[in-house]
């Protein structure tokens, strides 16, 4: 087929076909073959209703939907021949449709343009994107609920700065990355519902003069009704930089607990073993198990970062309506779609397999003495004011580090040399579960409710 040829879909106007470089430079085949089912898809709702309207007959449109769905089963095979000198997926379908069923397929294309196809694609796409995504986000979560559950009384020091500061329980950790993962659901979800709307109809740019049906489409493919601007049908990319940016602060969660398993898996830690199947080994020294599943996690979150950007910079300069910028959406998009949902079934994968060391965890939140800001809040009911419990507890701390012991370790004549208010039951609140225990409110720590909570959670999941 002749360059010319290929083009006559919008060739009426040139005396040449286009430069071969040029052709090469614009083509999207390479990168948009997923859009296919979706083209297929909105073209048979577009061309029933096209029957509606009396564009079509109803025999007419059954050719062209029957040629449609065969074209479909080809592509699902892996046997239709793409042409990259068609430019993209909807000329090299509507191409090969009249290919197959004559000069009929020709009428496919009337009240539409590419503009609104495209954006019709896309969404389509997308939404069976977000649907499967958050069904990987829940799979997560759900583990980690199962593991919070599963270590809800495993004590560890809770962290700020990196430095010892008060005990925790593990599984209330685990809920606390749950707790992110549920935000992203949610906005996965808000996503969704705006994405869900119907470009169809908008045409190039301004509608058209035929009498279409455009909630009839939208009903027919799911949308929970139309873009009421044709202008904006066709040139807004908005849910595509929704998707990136949700998907941005998914990857920058992961990468989170990346750094945290990472840590918590070297040996200056040891609260974690990683699964063997997740993990490799160092070509030169053999006693090494690297987490490298979590590294690269952390690694790709970059990667969608940068997608992100480059949506925002695509986007930035563009006039209404549409313009040929937007081919360069949809790379972004795709990889997008495909790092995250990675990433986050490796971590369903994962998670639930994950060996805590407990006693390991435990000497960790007793070395830094973690039980200090229960100490100041035992001499606060005492009716000591806080400034002065919190020097009289920094002067314990020294101590215990002299002496090289944890504070419920030192003596009582000890304590009660920096304060008379100190008595007997000070070591009730010096233990790390009586510690642990006493935060027994909504959003604390106490085993009972880490379990409560896991239990709304897993409730709110189910929901």
């Amino acid at each position: 087929m002749s360059t010319q040829s290929s083009h006559q879909t919008w060739g009426g106007r040139f005396a040449e076909g286009p430069d071969a470089r040029v052709a090469a430079f614009t083509e999207s085949i390479s990168f948009e073959t997923r859009l296919a089912p979706y083209d297929i898809q909105g073209s048979i709702a577009h061309a029933g209703m096209l029957a509606h309207i009396g564009v079509l007959t109803s025999a007419e449109f059954e050719t062209i939907r029957d040629g449609l769905l065969a074209i479909d089963e080809q592509i699902a095979a892996g046997e239709f021949p793409w042409d990259p000198a068609l430019e993209d997926v909807h000329m090299n379908i509507e191409a090969r449709l009249t290919e197959n069923i004559g000069h009929l397929g020709k009428k496919l294309h009337t009240a539409r343009s590419r503009n609104d196809q495209v954006a019709t694609d896309v969404r389509l796409w997308l939404r069976d994107a977000l649907d499967h995504l958050i069904g990987e986000v829940d799979r997560l979560r759900s583990g980690l609920i199962g593991l919070a559950e599963r270590e809800a009384d495993t004590i560890m020091p809770g962290f700020t700065h990196l430095q010892v500061a008060q005990p925790v329980t593990f599984g209330h950790h685990m809920l606390a990355w749950q707790a992110m993962l549920a935000r992203d659901a949610e906005r996965l979800g808000q996503i969704r519902a705006r994405a869900n709307v119907l470009p169809l109809g908008a045409a190039a740019l301004a509608g058209t003069t035929f009498a279409i049906d455009r909630e009839r489409v939208a009903a027919e493919l799911g949308f929970d009704g139309v873009i009421d601007n044709s202008l904006d049908a066709v040139s807004d990319r908005d849910f595509a930089i929704e998707f990136v940016s949700a998907s941005a602060t998914i990857m920058m969660h992961l990468s989170r607990f990346s750094e945290e398993l990472i840590l918590w898996m070297s040996p200056a830690f040891g609260f974690v073993e990683l699964p063997d199947r997740y993990c490799t080994g160092s070509s030169i020294m053999p006693q090494k198990k690297n987490p490298d599943v979590a590294e690269l996690t952390r690694g790709k979150t970059a990667r969608v970062q940068g997608h992100l950007t480059a949506l925002l910079t695509l986007m930035k300069g563009q006039p209404l309506a549409y313009n040929r910028d937007n081919q360069e959406d949809k790379i972004p998009m795709f990889d997008t779609a495909d790092t995250v949902t990675t990433c986050i079934a490796l971590f369903a994968d994962m998670m639930p397999h994950v060996a805590v060391d407990s006693a390991q965890c435990r000497e960790a939140a007793r070395r830094g003495f973690a039980t200090a800001t229960d100490l100041a809040d035992y001499l606060v009911r005492a009716g000591v004011a806080f400034r002065d419990a919190h020097e009289i507890v920094g002067n314990c701390v020294s101590t215990a580090i002299e002496q090289g012991c944890d504070l419920a370790e030192l003596e009582l004549a000890t304590l009660q040399r920096f304060s008379d208010a100190i008595g007997g039951d000070v070591y009730e609140v010096l233990t790390l579960e009586g510690s642990v225990a006493a935060r027994d409110h909504i959003g604390g720590t106490a085993p009972n409710q880490v379990r409560a909570a896991a239990a709304r959670a897993r409730a709110a999941l189910a929901g």
